[in-house]
């Protein structure tokens, strides 16, 4: 069966955000003529999203830039191991390394502002536990942790409709690091508050992530869509066959 060279595009979205966060690249990247995917991740457990995001890989004829939003970074991490992914772009994300957890890479810098407004609950799903309850942003705080720098109408909508992060995914370790085989690039939000941008800077440095910054909230892809598929397509340019 013959492949596409241009690869196709998938974007993980991070916790406490859906496929919706990426409308607005989703939409320019469609006008491009790329192939895009944006899957609803579960956001159950670090190494259950990854094998579901490398399901979905292994199904695309072709080669596969993986683009993953904050705890979507620690999913592309893992799933990027796929043979026919070509390239990884990390926005405002968790780069892990293999045997760390992103509380691990978290807990060695200053919180930021998301620390102080998280929400436990316990989750309803079958087979989970008082040990691992559904993570949330406070609603009232969530415009100000996530979406400072986005219209207040929108930031209100994105607050009360957040897509929960189960608990157990803060303690998984990353089995394997993507970055360690692939070539990656990122973007920094110089003024996140959810995820400490020394966090991002950090884990990009060690992965070594061709990386810029931007003056932008942690919903870097909503507030700055038109930066974000340009680092997008210069993955894709860079890694074309």
């Amino acid at each position: 069966m013959a492949t596409n060279s241009r690869p196709t595009v998938v974007l993980v979205h991070g916790a406490f955000a859906d496929a919706s966060s990426y409308a607005h690249v989703t939409e320019r990247l469609l006008e491009r003529g790329v192939n895009v995917r944006v899957p609803a991740v579960p956001n159950r457990s670090l190494l259950g999203d990854a094998e579901y995001v490398a399901s979905l890989v292994r199904g695309i004829d072709g080669p596969v830039v993986l683009v993953g939003h904050s705890y979507g970074g620690a999913v592309i991490t893992v799933a990027g191991v796929e043979e026919n992914v070509r390239a990884l772009v990390y926005l405002a994300a968790y780069a892990l390394d293999e045997g760390e957890s992103l509380g691990e890479l978290q807990g060695g810098f200053p919180d930021s502002k998301l620390a102080s407004a998280l929400v436990f609950t316990p989750s309803t799903l079958a087979g989970n536990d008082e040990n691992n309850p559904d993570v949330t942003v406070d609603v009232e705080k969530f415009p100000e942790v996530f979406a400072a720098d986005l219209p207040a109408g929108l930031a209100k909508v994105l607050a009360v409709s957040q897509r929960p992060l189960a608990g157990l995914a803060f303690a998984e370790k990353a089995p394997v690091a993507a970055w360690k085989s692939k070539p990656a690039w990122g973007i920094v939000s110089s003024s996140d508050t959810t995820i400490n941008p020394d966090v991002e800077r950090f884990g990009y440095q060690r992965a070594g992530v061709e990386s810029v910054e931007i003056d932008s909230s942690h919903l870097v892809m909503l507030s700055h869509p038109d930066e974000v598929v340009d680092i997008i397509v210069k993955a894709m340019d860079a890694t074309s066959e």
